[in-house]
């Protein structure tokens, strides 16, 4: 009797541990193969917080990871917190897809004036919130150091360099001069031979319809807005100031030989490897791919500060959050990770990891500290998003894979030069408009 009384014990008491062990599973994705380790490490410390909450972290593709998150709507497969995007989430909250935060904000009284400003508000529309920001963006030019100075141009020369669609100004010139046929002339000599470029000066895609790192900082600093603040219905791609910014960028691949044509640029997996390989002397990227130069640029480098234009130097200024998928049935599980990747628990974290700027100052902080560690130069990066005027935000509007798609093929016959970019950007431009009414 006693043996048995033991035994009826025993297992009560493994029952309770099981019940007390037992974990829920929160699965969570994100695009980014540079930031799953940061993410890793903050769902370590969250884990230690909440041992009853397990993260699963996925990562996919660009490409393949919208495919899945919109099949996986449809499915009944999507993952319970998945990092967004502002070109993304318009569509996800029309379709009721992503779940409204504010009751869990309100509830939590949590402080959202820690972001920095302008980023929390991106996350909102009609009295509903979709996100906590996670990080912010700008936009620098990546340079080879060795073809610069072999081209004789100085490192403080790019620090203020202008730009114009005239005559490309400063930065124009500086462009020609790192490009070289294969007789060593640059694209400033009359003897330049645009059709036996050994070394191109500039390296881009075209960008679509936002040209976050490839045309906005030039057309906004131009003159161009694309529309007239967030949630407007009406875009301006017909600005005759958007069009002689993407015709002289189009150009220096058609025309002058001074950027790789856009025909001969690959399809899939970006065009980085045209820098890292000496192809290219010069690229615009943005921070969230600091880390990669880091890792596979075998030469010296630096980033340089956007030209400045007729309006002055502008960067876009993007930021990245996290949506609950709405047919989750971990909701609250999924509440408390978003919470934590928004605090600075997780934000400092991710901060010393160097790979993106967190959305707290404290993670910024942290991450300039890591930078530092590495002898990377990131002013370029911060100094513009730390300056009154010099950033704009990314457009946000409903209906953005279609305006997407529209734009994409626009800018793609400009820039294979089956069309000029003013007649494309209007015959576009009244398409788009045309999705709002």
């Amino acid at each position: 009797m006693q043996q048995l009384a033991q035994k009826v014990g025993m297992l009560a008491i493994s029952g309770l541990l099981g019940t007390a062990l037992a974990q829920t599973e929160v699965s969570y994705w994100l695009w980014d193969a540079n930031q799953k380790p940061a993410y890793e490490a903050c769902a370590a410390e969250f884990n230690k917080q909440n041992p009853n909450i397990r993260v699963k972290i996925e990562q996919k593709g660009w490409d393949d990871y919208w495919t899945s998150i919109t099949t996986g709507f449809v499915a009944g497969t999507a993952p319970d917190v998945f990092t967004s995007h502002l070109a993304k989430y318009p569509e996800f909250a029309l379709n009721n897809q992503i779940v409204d935060l504010t009751p869990y904000i309100k509830r939590d009284n949590l402080d959202t004036k820690i972001y920095y400003p302008g980023l929390y508000d991106l996350w909102g529309k009609d009295g509903k919130q979709y996100g906590l920001p996670k990080d912010w963006d700008t936009v620098a030019i990546v340079y080879n150091k060795k073809m610069l100075r072999e081209a004789g141009v100085t490192e403080a020369q790019i620090k203020n360099w202008t730009w114009n669609p005239k005559d490309g100004g400063t930065f124009g010139q500086i462009l020609a001069r790192l490009t070289k046929d294969k007789n060593g002339n640059n694209a400033l000599s009359p003897r330049f031979d645009p059709k036996n470029v050994v070394q191109y000066g500039w390296v881009s895609p075209n960008g679509g319809g936002y040209g976050q790192t490839e045309w906005s900082w030039l057309a906004v600093a131009n003159g161009f807005k694309f529309n007239d603040g967030p949630w407007s219905r009406k875009y301006y791609y017909d600005s005759p100031k958007l069009a002689e910014t993407i015709q002289w960028l189009a150009d220096l691949g058609l025309k002058r030989g001074i950027a790789v044509p856009f025909k001969d640029l690959p399809t899939s997996g970006g065009v980085e490897p045209l820098f890292t390989s000496g192809k290219a002397a010069m690229m615009p990227q943005g921070s969230w791919m600091i880390t990669y130069f880091r890792d596979n640029t075998k030469f010296e480098y630096g980033w340089a500060p956007l030209p400045i234009g007729p309006l002055g130097r502008k960067s876009m200024f993007n930021g990245l959050a996290d949506n609950i998928w709405v047919g989750s049935k971990k909701k609250e599980e999924a509440w408390r990770w978003v919470r934590f990747m928004g605090s600075p628990a997780c934000q400092n974290i991710v901060g010393s990891f160097g790979v993106v700027f967190p959305a707290i100052k404290s993670g910024v902080d942290a991450a300039l500290k890591a930078h530092a560690s590495k002898g990377i130069d990131v002013s370029a990066f911060t100094t513009v998003a730390n300056t009154p005027g010099a950033t704009f935000l990314f457009p946000i509007a409903d209906k953005a894979s279609e305006v997407s798609s529209i734009m994409q093929a626009a800018m793609d016959s400009i820039f294979l030069g089956k069309v000029t970019a003013v007649d494309a950007l209007r015959e576009a431009n009244a398409k788009v408009n045309a999705l709002f009414r």
